[in-house]
């Protein structure tokens, strides 16, 4: 048995498959489990009452994690003339036009977001097939296509976050590391659980927050307790 694989059985033999955690007692028995050689991250899981087919029960959004989620970002951003020079100051790891659209479709380089000023989305648009599916499109809704590229920027790089429910109706993100202190993880998943309430569509009816997981990258998930 690897090493991952007996960590992750000792784990388990720790957990309640039928109970439901606070966050609290969630957090400190994944950090008391045994550390592997990397920094996991610590994801979770919202299962929503929604159908996101139907366009009144989509759920989406930004939000922004007190303590940032521990990830380097790497951000491309499409801007001309002075907002180039904005953007790379502000920490963009790539600016450009058409130049960055060639490399975004032959995939030779690797972003998390992609940001536009608006005057640069007849560029952007035809990028609709390569960052679409990886949900890197850039959107006015969720600030993505903007002329404040620098608060924009340094916001992302201090832990906003996007979040979308899949065709399931389940939100999933990272939202911190297992070294993070508890308290710092604790206040990032209450933000992000108070964003999805927050969310919550028009057209979502009966029980709208179901499950909520949590799990370190190699661990199994825990329940927690739905205080909604």
């Amino acid at each position: 048995m690897g090493a991952r694989s007996k960590r992750y059985k000792n784990f388990k033999n720790l957990i309640e498959v039928s109970k439901s955690y606070s966050v609290k007692e969630a957090i400190s028995l994944i950090k008391k489990s045994k550390k592997l050689k990397f920094d996991e991250t610590i994801d979770i899981a919202i299962n929503l009452g929604v159908d996101p087919k139907h366009a009144d029960q989509i759920v989406k959004g930004v939000v922004k994690l007190p303590h940032g989620t521990g990830k380097e970002v790497k951000i491309a951003v499409f801007a001309k003339d002075e907002k180039v020079k904005e953007a790379k100051d502000a920490g963009a790891d790539f600016v450009g036009s058409e130049d960055l659209a060639k490399q975004l479709e032959k995939s030779e380089i690797k972003v998390d977001r992609v940001l536009a000023t608006p005057d640069m989305m007849a560029v952007v648009g035809k990028l609709g097939k390569v960052l679409g599916p990886k949900g890197l499109m850039p959107n006015p809704k969720l600030g993505t296509v903007t002329t404040e590229l620098k608060k924009t920027i340094e916001d992302i790089k201090d832990g906003l976050i996007e979040f979308k429910a899949d065709k399931a109706g389940t939100v999933h993100a990272g939202l911190g590391k297992v070294s993070f202190a508890e308290d710092k993880l604790e206040k990032n998943i209450d933000n992000f659980v108070d964003a999805i309430m927050k969310a919550k569509p028009s057209g979502a009816k009966g029980n709208y927050l179901k499950d909520i997981y949590i799990s370190s990258t190699m661990g199994p998930s825990l329940k927690l307790l739905n205080k909604i």
